[in-house]
């Protein structure tokens, strides 16, 4: 490892074989020294789980007859942990995680095993972000790289304030189409879903997830709808849940508790 060089950890939830992730790799080879440490496994939508009562396995990857990184029998969250704690040579100096195929956005964040990996970064102190791509079928990855180039630039120039990861929404759009960067806020609309019923051949009942459309907004400073319009959508992330603005109005209701 050179030792004037930032040190950036790569991960994902798609697994370290994911097409995303193989691509941050190609946008970090003239920002610093990467290593790739992410799930053996697809984890999406595991949110921000980490592993207790397993032990946590990192087999060392090889492509091409080279090493490539570590993969983890654990979460994104996990291989966050695992890499800053045990694996790495030191704390880096940046942690991206992607490049998830489909955006990350709104509610969805929540669900994120993109987004948990870098909001867990954060947690532990290291400027982070995580990198959607909107389009889920046949990803244009080589898009985006310019982008991770670029963000990740100026994210060792300025840093972040402490706790704070980023969530980054790119379109799916040539980078000579791009309208800019604009920072944008979450949106809260719910979801609509629905449960597809089907039965299995024992007849034994069974249910997908399905049928989720999003209920629409129309505020051009959200993270959807920027994406729509053809920016890519920059969203900082706290992990502090608390809901602040209710606080007085709660403690005012608490007082006829009995």
């Amino acid at each position: 490892m050179t030792a004037n060089r930032p040190l950036i950890l790569l991960t994902n939830d798609d697994g370290i074989h994911a097409e995303g992730i193989r691509y941050l790799t190609i946008a970090m080879e003239h920002v610093g020294e990467y290593w790739v440490v992410a799930p053996e496994a697809e984890q999406s939508a595991v949110g921000h789980s980490i592993t207790l009562y397993d032990p946590i396995k990192a087999h060392e990857i090889s492509k091409n007859g080279s090493f490539y990184g570590y993969g983890i029998s654990g979460t994104p969250a996990d291989s966050v942990k695992l890499a800053i704690h045990s694996l790495l040579p030191r704390v880096p100096d940046l942690v991206i995680s992607g490049i998830n195929n489909g955006a990350n956005v709104g509610i969805n964040v929540l669900y994120s095993g993109t987004v948990s990996a870098a909001t867990e970064a954060a947690i532990l102190g290291v400027p982070a972000m995580a990198v959607s791509l909107a389009q889920k079928k046949n990803p244009p990855f080589q898009w985006v790289v310019p982008h991770v180039e670029r963000l990740a630039l100026w994210l060792l120039k300025f840093g972040l304030p402490p706790g704070v990861a980023l969530n980054v929404n790119i379109p799916a759009i040539p980078p000579e189409a791009l309208r800019g960067y604009k920072l944008t806020r979450q949106r809260l609309a719910k979801m609509r879903e629905s449960f597809e019923e089907r039965e299995d051949p024992r007849g034994n009942r069974y249910y997908w997830l399905s049928g989720e459309v999003p209920i629409e907004e129309s505020d051009d400073s959200l993270d959807a709808t920027a994406l729509n319009d053809g920016f890519v959508s920059i969203t900082p992330l706290f992990y502090d849940l608390t809901a602040h603005s209710h606080l007085q109005d709660l403690a005012t209701a608490l007082k006829n508790l009995t």
